[in-house]
């Protein structure tokens, strides 16, 4: 999360003019953004969030939208309460696999894990087991799911904590995720908003990119999350072209507030420097009341039950002592500060399920599934394989490789309440059946461990390569990993186990790809795994897949390139200027697998695994392909024709309004200070939201009122604004989701053992703005031997529509045929069809 606090801000307050490529627009203002709930279930919420608001003092809003101060209270972000009306203040916490720094609760598998499981009830089963652990922490906001990093460049540190580089799994894994997290009372916070591809410079990095690859790429997720519902959206460090993302208009404004609709709240840093520009007239009080009521709407469209009742945080992130000062940087009032409550319930069931079923099989020459009556011997070899000697969580933020890695490192991580490591799980399992069992930790004494390989019949190679965020460096390593290499010796390890023993297994335990065309290649390697972060339950996951317990379904959520240069992408790590560093996207839509397969962009001989690439222990055959229009008559060069008439709008917002007393500005200050006797109890790094505050705020970092003339007039304008043809609803206009077309295809398990196939839709749009390939349906279907399976994918105009950056629209090129592929994986399409535009 930010390192600041939260301020509950629907951003921006303030900004200056930014410039976009390819529109006609130079800059944007900073009007207002009428929520204008279209949903039912927003309706109702704002309505109570009114009637709430209606009731606040000036510093009581203020309170309500800015954060108590890091470390100042038990949360990582904690905002200020009303207890005049007996509402206690937010607790936001990190992070997207779990509560971070609490104890009693789970370390669930990383995102990218769950996006391989290619399952839809899996992911949406994960969000809402985190939603139940948080709320049983007495959390209100979970700070995840992630869409930012998309994972532009597989070097990426924070990649891991998000789903995918391909916009349609993400946005339907993020979609899922929030649902869960929101079902269970918990505010779920996509982040991060938006472009925060590295963490190289991220703090200071100005992203150059066109209106084309914002919308057709990274946009798209977030409108999959605004669509969802989502409460909170947490802004990114870095700017965009040219200005900051959490004060930048256009990023902001036109396209998340204005064009997605979203109707909840983002994050700043203020305090009592609020109240004074409120006062000052520099902030329009409806400014702030859109603040407040944001906040309030989203609690109220999420929360169950009754405000005064919902419980309070019951832990703290600082410590884990049972008792000590509330506060942690005063000495009052000394309380049970941690009741270690276990919110874990049964979910480590559903941890190893998916531990299990993001586990991709990326080789297997026929070893696989091992035999639990008939393996001779087992040797596990490598560090990775092995419990760390002083506990799982013994490295701060995860940042280390001392044994087993089961998550990358940084604020999006989680303490293991206990970490089930390959060797122990495999031992276990080795005992119970009698089966010997060798192994070795070192990575660097290869005698060792092609001495125990080689008197084992199979040997299980184990290596990783871990990444995560800028504030943690591990072997040089400053979040973005440096290549695409194993480490620890990772690579010559597999070799030399390789080159003594016929049946080596490899197994990954990394944050993306990694180079390994070798281990593809050699003939003593018979099957390669990748297992990425998964959870607590890795080691038995794992064994349910190898021995067959589980039939495995994990597809690749990235390609697998066989060098860095491949992908066609650059990530920044030395700059000309480092005070302004500077980013161009010259890649546009063409990321991961859409570069590698595109002719004239990269080079599908250069793929070593492709995306969606996953083996079984079973076989398919696909057939009986069809096509249906949903909707009568011809698409039309914009889109328009008979698909449908929703996709311009032009509706008004109504004025900007004031909820609640107007707040005279003539009157003074008198009202808005600190209560008489404020010094003698106030507490040390506390934020407050009086006027006269500010020195002690200042402690904090937060004493910054910005002068009159820093604000351009259009950032007070609360007159009606017209709505975008492309918005109108949440996640954009409800045109664009309009079933046009359902593509149905036969799948039958052919083979000898049940299995899950995770059957894939693509998209060719054939035309050349555009990638060879988009993804634009999937699910996994378990099957019995000879059974057959019928399965329908929906097609909606935005997934046949391209960004206009002229129009400011959506529109359907059908000038271009649209071919539909059904197949396995990107590179592996077995049917194919003509849409009928």
């Amino acid at each position: 999360m930010r390192l600041q606090t939260f301020a509950g801000l629907a951003l921006p307050l303030i900004s200056l003019t930014t410039a976009r490529t390819e529109t006609p627009f130079l800059g944007f203002p900073s009007p207002w953004i009428s929520p204008d709930p279209t949903d039912a279930e927003w309706q109702a919420a704002y309505d109570k969030a009114v009637a709430f608001v209606s009731q606040l003092t000036l510093t009581e809003k203020v309170n309500l939208t800015t954060g108590t101060g890091w470390e100042a209270d038990r949360c990582i972000g904690k905002t200020g309460s009303v207890p005049r009306l007996g509402f206690e203040g937010f607790c936001l916490m990190d992070g997207p696999l779990g509560v971070r720094y609490a104890d009693k609760a789970s370390a669930f598998p990383a995102g990218m894990n769950a996006a391989a499981t290619f399952s839809k009830r899996l992911i949406r089963a994960r969000g809402e087991a985190m939603g139940e652990e948080f709320r049983g922490k007495g959390i209100d906001v979970q700070l995840g799911p992630v869409a930012g990093a998309l994972g532009r460049t597989p070097q990426g540190g924070r990649n891991w904590e998000g789903f995918s580089p391909d916009p349609y799994l993400t946005g339907v894994a993020i979609a899922e995720t929030i649902k869960g997290i929101q079902s269970k009372g918990v505010i779920a916070c996509a982040k991060h908003y938006i472009l925060n591809e590295q963490e190289h410079f991220r703090g200071s990095i100005d992203v150059r990119i066109d209106d084309k690859t914002m919308h057709e790429l990274y946009l798209w997720p977030f409108a999959d999350a605004v669509r969802a519902g989502v409460g909170s959206v947490m802004c990114s460090y870095n700017r965009v072209n040219g200005t900051y993302a959490c004060e930048n208009e256009w990023v902001q404004n036109y396209l998340l507030k204005n064009e997605l609709g979203f109707r909840g709240f983002g994050e700043c840093f203020l305090g009592g420097a609020l109240t004074q520009a409120v006062l000052k007239g520099e902030v329009p009080q409806w400014r702030l009341d859109d603040m407040v009521t944001r906040i309030m709407a989203s609690f109220f469209r999420v929360h169950v039950g009754n405000y005064t009742s919902r419980p309070e945080p019951n832990f703290s992130a600082w410590t884990q002592n049972t008792t000590g000062p509330q506060y942690k940087y005063s000495n009052r009032p000394w309380t049970t500060i941690n009741s270690h409550v276990d919110v874990q319930s049964n979910h480590a069931a559903l941890i190893r399920e998916i531990a299990a079923k993001s586990t991709v099989i990326l080789k297997n020459t026929g070893l696989l599934p091992l035999s639990k009556s008939s393996l001779p011997s087992l040797a596990v070899i490598g560090n990775d394989a092995h419990d760390n000697p002083n506990g799982p969580n013994s490295c701060p933020e995860r940042a280390c490789i001392n044994g087993t890695v089961a998550m990358g490192y940084g604020s999006g991580t989680a303490d293991f309440p206990y970490l089930i490591s390959p060797a122990a799980a495999l031992s276990r399992l080795s005992q119970q059946h009698n089966i010997p069992f060798f192994n070795t930790t070192s990575n660097w004494d290869l005698p060792t461990a092609q001495s125990t390989a080689s008197h084992a019949s199979v040997a299980i190679v184990f290596a990783t390569a871990t990444s995560g965020e800028n504030f943690v460096s591990i072997d040089g390593n400053a979040g973005d990993r440096n290549n695409l290499t194993l480490w620890d010796n990772g690579d010559a390890l597999i070799r030399a186990v390789a080159a003594v023993n016929p049946n080596t297994i490899v197994v990954l335990h990394t944050a993306g790809p990694v180079l390994i065309d070798y281990a593809a290649a050699h003939p003593n390697i018979s099957a390669i795994l990748w297992a990425g972060f998964p959870g607590q339950e890795s080691g038995n996951g794992l064994a349910d897949v190898l021995f067959g317990d589980v039939a495995p379904q994990g597809r690749s959520p990235f390609t697998w390139g066989k060098s860095l240069a491949s992908y066609g992408v650059e990530l920044i790590t030395v700059a000309a200027d480092p005070r302004n560093p500077r980013q161009e996207f010259p890649e546009g839509v063409f990321v991961d697998y859409r570069w590698f397969l595109s002719p004239g962009k990269g080079d599908r001989g250069d793929v070593t695994y492709g995306f969606g690439h996953g083996l079984g222990y079973t076989s398919f055959e696909y057939s009986d392909l069809s096509i249906v229009s949903k909707v009568g008559g011809g698409g039309g060069g914009q889109g328009q024709g008979g698909y449908g008439e929703g996709i311009t709008k032009g509706k008004t917002t109504p004025p900007a309004p004031v909820v609640g007393e107007v707040i005279d500005l003539d009157e003074g200050w008198e009202g808005y200070t600190a209560p008489e006797g404020f010094e003698q109890w106030r507490i040390p790094r506390f934020v407050y939201p009086w006027v006269n505050a500010t020195v002690y705020n200042s402690e904090n970092g937060t004493a910054r009122s910005p002068a009159i003339g820093d604000f351009p007039p259009e950032a007070r304008d609360g007159t009606p604004q017209e709505h975008l043809p492309a918005g109108g609803e949440e996640g954009g206009n409800g045109g664009l989701y309009e079933v046009l077309f359902e593509v149905k295809v036969d799948v039958k398990n052919t083979g000898e053992r049940e299995g899950v196939e995770v059957v894939q839709l693509y998209l060719s749009p054939n035309n050349p703005l555009s990638p060879s390939l988009l993804l634009r349906g999937f699910t996994d279907i378990p099957l019995p031997p000879n059974a057959t399976a019928t399965l329908t994918f929906p097609l909606t105009r935005r997934d046949l529509s391209n960004w206009n950056t002229l129009t400011q629209n959506w529109e359907i090129l059908t000038d271009y045929p649209k071919t539909i592929f059904v197949g396995s994986s990107s590179m592996d399409l077995r049917l194919n069809g003509t849409l009928p535009l």
